[in-house]
């Protein structure tokens, strides 16, 4: 059975690696660079909408799996459901921080600044300040047991932030583009596929460094119950 899992383990893996790889080959050569704008600068700076929306949606995945691993353990109670929801609050800091690094470069030929307090670019930095206070909280309880609870709720509340920052450019006034609405895609025919493949090939990514780390913290907890009976034999 753990041989087969592993196995499995390693598949999804090698797909995601070719998955990577021509997404960044569609991304950053096959796809065209897009035609409306200034200079070629921004040509280039354009095709980082290939990694920086991949990255925020991956991002808004990860607090909704948090946010469901929350409820599920305040229902009912299983260490599993804790570990799901911490890792996926892990994976999901990681790939918002990428967003907002991804965001910046963009911004800067764009906007010709690297930042600025617009509305998104606001509700995407306090979502990712609640996601580091929920880490910070976690590492500031040492009963393990209150801190999954508190944990939990924190989760669940925490994501409120999530379809504030989604819907941002859609309820106030903002300079950010607006890629998808009800009437207008945004994105020409030929760059339909490298973005919607390099969307697929990044949550592939975030399942594989998700599986990843809920292993690790399953191993984590068996080493403490080894040496929770190695010092109850002492």
């Amino acid at each position: 059975m753990k041989t087969s899992r592993l196995d499995g383990t390693i598949v999804l893996n090698l797909v995601t690696a070719v998955f990577i790889l021509v997404a960044l080959y569609l991304a950053l050569i096959q796809s065209p660079a897009p035609a409306n704008v200034d200079t070629e600068t921004q040509r280039y700076a354009q095709r980082i909408i290939y990694f920086h929306i991949p990255h925020a949606w991956v991002g808004f995945l990860a607090f909704l799996v948090t946010f469901v691993g929350s409820v599920l353990y305040l229902w009912k109670g299983e260490r599993r459901w804790d570990i799901l929801a911490l890792s996926s609050v892990e994976v999901g800091v990681a790939f918002i921080t990428a967003t907002i690094i991804t965001g910046s470069i963009w911004a800067k030929p764009a906007w010709n600044t690297w930042w600025t307090w617009d509305p998104r670019l606001t509700t995407s930095t306090i979502t990712w300040l609640i996601y580091i206070s929920y880490l910070m909280l976690r590492s500031a309880l040492d009963d393990p047991a209150r801190r999954a609870r508190f944990a939990a709720v924190y989760g669940i509340v925490g994501f409120i932030s999530v379809p504030i920052t989604f819907f941002a450019i859609r309820w106030w006034r903002t300079i950010h583009p607006v890629l998808f609405d009800a009437s207008n895609m945004g994105l020409s025919p030929n760059m339909r596929f490298p973005f919607f493949f390099s969307l697929a090939a990044f949550t592939l990514l975030y399942l594989v460094i998700l599986i990843q780390r809920v292993r690790v913290e399953h191993l984590a907890d068996q080493v403490a119950r080894l040496k929770a009976s190695l010092t109850s034999i002492k």
